[in-house]
């Protein structure tokens, strides 16, 4: 198998698993988010609490229209505007609980993986797939700064 080959197929179960637990929901019942709804959450979530202008400018969206999406998922209780402290002017979006709940979910299925990945291969090994996806992230996908330290 190649290179590109493998990373497709673990990227596209992850895909697939995390539209499987949306849907489910939907199916359920349970779900009050849109599926646009639900990108918009998932892009909060990766920016960690990022303003309005950030939220936009990475989706490439308007911030009248991203407001007007802010807006509709601080309505459904699965975000909060908080007003940052240095510039009473801005607000930075932070998931509620209800929305880490809805959101338990999907990465439950995240941590199931990484259990599995500690269990079958030696912590050396670990530690280099740990180093390469550091690499892979913060110097081959500069494209994305997501503001990560850790």
């Amino acid at each position: 198998m190649t290179l590109e080959r493998a990373f497709d197929e673990v990227y596209t179960k992850f895909k697939l698993h995390f539209y499987q637990a949306v849907f489910g929901k939907f199916e359920c019942r349970e779900a009050t988010l849109t599926t646009v709804e639900t990108f918009c959450m998932e892009t909060i979530l990766a920016l960690d609490e990022p303003t309005i202008s950030e939220f936009s400018g990475m989706m490439k969206i308007s911030t009248p229209n991203a407001a007007y999406k802010i807006n509709n998922l601080v309505q459904k209780g699965y975000l909060e505007k908080i007003q940052s402290e240095t510039d009473r002017r801005e607000y930075h979006l932070r998931p509620t609980q209800k929305y880490f709940d809805y959101y338990s979910i999907v990465s439950s299925y995240r941590k199931d993986v990484m259990g599995r990945i500690r269990e079958r291969f030696s912590p050396e090994d670990v530690d280099k797939l740990t180093e390469m996806l550091t690499v892979i992230s913060r110097e081959l996908m500069t494209e994305l700064d997501l503001h990560r330290e850790d």
